[in-house]
């Protein structure tokens, strides 16, 4: 038989390519690939593209996407639309283009990959298309609809679209599908699930998993949740990583199937290795805030996804850095990372990154970044923006200091921001920016307060207690320091202190006062351990402990409280 395959090669290549077909068929491609290459060299078109997909596909030959592109070049050049076609599907690929035949020096690299070539693809795929390639027509409407701006024609794309889905083509199905979507037009939504379920029956991964999402959300099909599950694990089962995210989301979160945690997470590791940003974002959750708890492991996760562009996991791997949680603690790495997520517009890094620059960190160029970005939102009617620029005003922050413009943009921020509510009141408070209104701060402390702003809380509970901005109240102010003492707020458990020693809003009660003393002290508020080392010396409350109130009294005077250094020396 290998002798008739030699003699076959000799005689006609017309025979060596009827032979090689042959051999293909029974499964032996090494030897059809010679026979193969007999007949492209003679010049038959088909052979040439068959030969140049077996370069490709490593079929009977080593794999080489040059030695591909070029045969399929010169089966390109004498007409054929199947070479055409595949050959712009290469060039959009990134692996061809206008020079492919240019050498053989990457005969058998396969990874070879350019940047697109659109201009090639777009010329090839036109004439495999007018040549009526139902794949050449796919892809010149998928050229036409997601090339680069100047080449995009959607109506065009549209029609080709049209031509290749009635000639049943899964590709044209598909693409067809999409841009009836682009259109906006209710009435196409059961031509339109149509469509993708005839590309996903062909086993396109794309198409069976856009008929998921449409069997679950029941856009121009019933709701089958069951339906949707089976095809989302269809789609992941070959590959398609977005597939692979839903449903390891689905496994984790429940609503589709049953929860199965591990499986989810499964999945979700294969969408993530698979390039899938999201994914990897979420397993780096799974490990951050999960039961699953290793910081070291939610780094790597979220490092992948950052390095992917997604901004969420870039913030939180700059928490990381900044915190040292998993990672070596590294500031500037943490800055770095949030200047970039913050740089590409994610708001949440833009806070933090505010937040760094008003407690001195980071660069000089970051605070004029932190205005632009806070005046472009806040002007739009963004409140947090508004809030941000206000600070950036008041701290000279990239732009110079204003109090006036500080408490301009803190007014507009108050209106839904509870933070600015308690910063705008300081400014009435203080006449800082505008005149002082004691009546109107009260007013705006109270909203923020109410909010839940302790230091609102405190700052509400001492005009309430000296009667400043309105009638005083003992009783308001001892709820509103025991409120915000509950969260430990040492000021506030020194006004309780206080309020029971006086017996104002609070029963008269001098161990309740030396607790109280006792708890702000130990948080080191310095008048507190006055009052405790005088409580300790005296035994005023019944304790007396002449050796303990000095170290408080000691305390007292290192936080700069006159009057223990004075006590102190009078001992």
């Amino acid at each position: 038989m290998a002798m008739l395959d030699r003699l076959t090669g000799r005689i006609h290549p017309a025979l060596a390519f009827r032979r090689a077909l042959q051999l293909s068929d029974s499964g032996k491609p090494a030897e059809s690939f010679a026979l193969m290459g007999i007949a492209a060299r003679a010049g038959i078109v088909e052979a040439q593209y068959r030969v140049g997909r077996c370069y490709l596909e490593g079929t009977g030959v080593p794999p080489s996407h040059s030695e591909g592109a070029r045969w399929l070049r010169r089966a390109a050049d004498r007409g054929s639309p199947d070479a055409q076609a595949l050959l712009a599907a290469l060039c959009v690929a990134g692996v061809a283009g206008q020079e492919a035949d240019a050498g053989s020096e990457g005969l058998f690299d396969r990874n070879s990959l350019r940047e697109p070539d659109f201009a090639a693809a777009l010329d090839l795929a036109r004439k495999a298309a007018e040549s009526g390639s139902a794949t050449g027509q796919a892809l010149l409407g998928y050229i036409l609809s997601k090339g680069p701006d100047a080449m995009r024609d959607l109506d065009a794309a549209h029609g080709w679209y049209e031509k290749s889905a009635a000639a049943g083509c899964p590709e044209g199905c598909l693409g067809l599908a999409l841009s009836l979507v682009r259109l906006r037009q209710p009435e196409q939504g059961s031509r339109i699930a149509a469509e993708v379920r005839r590309a996903a029956d062909a086993g396109l991964p794309t198409a069976i998993y856009l008929l998921a999402i449409l069997t679950e959300h029941g856009m121009g099909v019933p709701v089958d949740l069951e339906a949707a599950h089976k095809l989302y694990q269809d789609a992941a089962e070959r590959g398609l990583a977005s597939a692979q995210f839903r449903l390891g989301l689905a496994l984790i979160e429940g609503g589709l199937a049953d929860r199965d945690a591990v499986a989810g997470e499964a999945w979700m590791r294969r969408a993530a290795l698979a390039g899938n940003v999201d994914a990897a974002y979420r397993v780096g959750e799974l490990y951050s805030g999960g039961g699953l708890r290793d910081y070291a492991e939610a780094a790597a996760w979220y490092r992948r996804a950052a390095d992917g562009g997604h901004q969420p996991a870039a913030r939180a791997l700059a928490s990381l850095y900044l915190s040292g949680n998993g990672v070596a603690q590294d500031a500037e790495e943490g800055t770095r990372l949030l200047r970039a997520a913050a740089a590409r517009g994610n708001r949440e890094s833009q806070v933090d990154l505010a937040n760094l620059v008003l407690e001195g960190a980071g660069e000089p160029d970051d605070g004029i970044s932190v205005a632009g970005w806070f005046g472009a939102t806040a002007s739009s009617g963004d409140l947090v923006a508004a809030f941000n620029l206000g600070l950036c005003f008041a701290e000279g922050i990239g732009v110079g200091k204003d109090q006036e413009r500080a408490a301009h943009w803190m007014a507009r921020a108050a209106e839904g921001v509870a933070e600015a509510q308690y910063m705008y009141a300081r400014m009435l408070q203080d006449g800082r920016g505008m005149i002082a209104d004691q009546r109107q701060a009260r007013i705006w402390f109270e909203r923020a307060a109410k909010a839940g702003i302790v230091d609102a809380q405190v700052a509400l509970a001492e005009m309430l207690y000296s009667g400043r901005g309105g009638e005083r109240s003992f009783v308001t102010a001892a709820h509103l320091f025991k409120q915000a003492a509950a969260t430990g707020h040492a000021g506030a458990m020194f006004a309780i202190g206080a309020l029971y020693e006086a017996g104002q809003g609070l029963s008269l009660d001098h161990k309740a006062a030396q607790k109280w003393f006792e708890a702000a002290a130990e948080r080191g508020h310095g008048h507190a351990q006055l009052m405790l080392g005088r409580y300790l010396s005296t035994g005023i409350a019944g304790e007396h402990d002449s050796a303990a109130a000095r170290i408080w009294l000691e305390r007292a005077a290192a936080h700069g409280v006159q009057e223990a250094a004075e006590e102190l020396a009078e001992t």
